[in-house]
């Protein structure tokens, strides 16, 4: 509405009437008021003057050839642009089913004929300010609401800055502890493995050369059956030797994934980045008493090297698959991948799960609860990163508000309703991107990340 809230601001008023008399006399009535009046003959050309210069107020005739006062007063609520204009209907129709069809159209007023000029004109000035009114109420909603939104995007900024500077010190640090030990051990470990096999060849050698032993030495070889145990001892060195660069991987994700000296935009191979948040959730993906293992699926395609915070993204795509396992574990509890700890044997090499074999639940063969990971270069020099679950799926009525802070889909004390709100500002206001969510009920969901290449 264009109303303009200074003195010297002539209202605009348009009358609609297909009598010429009738159409004077309000209009010398009211510009002697100081109103300044437009007039229309019928419908159409009231709908056109609307279209061309917006009224304060609509003086409207019901009666009129080709298009009646109520159609046009329909016409104008239809129309995004007209519908807040306030419409007065002027009619000799007195009967109380016109003036109750006249409101049911969206008229704000009825005035009958004959009618005194200074109760129109008082009708509209009442009509005018509580326009007025309402739209200065408008105003100060939207400044309430743009006070309350900025002041919960600067809420969950400082959370995401503190959680971040938080989350990379002690990554870093726990990291920096767990390096120097487990590097002792795995650097020495290859030592020790020689010196084991040294030791065992010497064994074999005194064997060889001695093959007749002293009775002791034969009933010690016996009591610790020393044939198993140079076997078995070469098995331990292999897997104390595999169990210590697992753990060296493990920390060199978790300084990939803190990356806490690295606060500026830098180029990344995003796919190692996806990779070290794999490795930290690895526990999560297990097959667990109330869930079977959650298959990852990959399809990675031919990426760039991509600049960007490479922490804060890794924060996001922490978010994106905790959020993906937690649907698919909401799928439990409704009999979507099965119950109980007791899963079919051989449903994971064909894609299957069954329900538990003691369970009342009739016997029935069920998807295999599973995230996939897809990566594309576009054509428009964005990279796409999409995280899909096979969970339940997300209501489209709650679609809407998945980005807002503090909103959660997650049971009581599962979620702050902060993660895919920090995510939505990462990537959106920190990197120029999108990030946007589709999703059927019973067929899980998706979110897209697309980012520039560059910045």
């Amino acid at each position: 509405m264009h109303l303009n809230q200074t003195n010297h601001y002539k209202r605009n008023i348009l009358v609609v009437d297909d009598t010429p008399d009738n159409l004077r006399l309000l209009s010398a009535m009211l510009t002697a008021q100081g109103f300044e009046v437009r007039k229309a003959l019928n419908g159409k050309m009231a709908l056109t003057a609307c279209q061309m210069v917006l009224p304060d107020v609509i003086l409207l005739d019901i009666k009129m050839p080709d298009m009646d006062g109520y159609q046009v007063c329909q016409q104008l609520k239809a129309d995004e642009k007209t519908c807040e204009v306030p419409v007065i209907f002027i009619s000799a129709l007195d009967d109380i089913v016109d003036k109750v069809k006249a409101f049911d159209v969206g008229g704000v007023d009825y005035i009958a004929k004959p009618f005194h000029g200074a109760e129109v004109v008082l009708r509209i000035e009442n009509q005018i300010n509580l326009r007025l009114l309402q739209v200065q109420l408008q105003e100060k909603n939207f400044l309430l609401q743009q006070a309350l939104d900025n002041l919960k995007a600067s809420q969950v900024k400082q959370i995401q800055s503190e959680k971040m500077v938080a989350l990379g010190q002690l990554v870093a640090g726990f990291a920096h502890e767990i390096n120097n030990p487990i590097s002792f051990i795995y650097g020495n470990l290859q030592y020790a493995g020689q010196y084991v096999q040294d030791l065992i060849n010497l064994i074999e050698a005194y064997q060889q050369e001695y093959p007749k032993a002293t009775p002791k030495i034969q009933q010690i070889a016996k009591d610790i059956d020393l044939n198993f145990m140079i076997t078995d001892l070469q098995n331990l060195i292999g897997a104390m030797y595999r169990g210590s660069d697992r753990i060296r991987e493990i920390v060199l994700a978790l300084q990939h994934f803190s990356r806490h000296d690295e606060a500026k935009m830098k180029q990344v191979n995003i796919h190692e980045d996806i990779e070290n948040t794999l490795v930290m959730l690895q526990h999560r993906l297990r097959e667990t008493a109330d869930h079977p293992a959650i298959v990852v699926v990959k399809d990675y395609g031919k990426l760039p090297l991509v600049t960007c915070y490479a922490s804060e993204l890794n924060q996001v795509f922490m978010h994106l698959l905790n959020n993906a396992i937690d649907a698919i574990e909401g799928g439990v509890g409704n009999g979507k991948w099965g119950v109980g700890n007791q899963f079919l044997e051989g449903g994971v090499g064909n894609g299957e799960w069954g329900v538990e074999k003691q369970s009342s639940t009739p016997y029935s063969l069920l998807p295999t609860p599973q995230i996939r990971i897809h990566t594309e270069l576009t054509g428009l020099n964005m990279v796409k990163i999409a995280i899909a679950d096979n969970g339940p799926g997300i209501e489209e009525s709650l679609r809407s508000r998945l980005f807002d802070p503090f909103f959660t889909t997650k049971p009581v004390g599962k979620g702050s309703g902060l993660g895919l709100s920090i995510s939505y500002q990462i990537i959106v206001q920190k990197h120029r991107g999108q990030i946007t969510c589709t999703s059927s009920v019973g067929k899980g969901a998706e979110f897209a990340i697309k980012i520039p290449i560059e910045q």
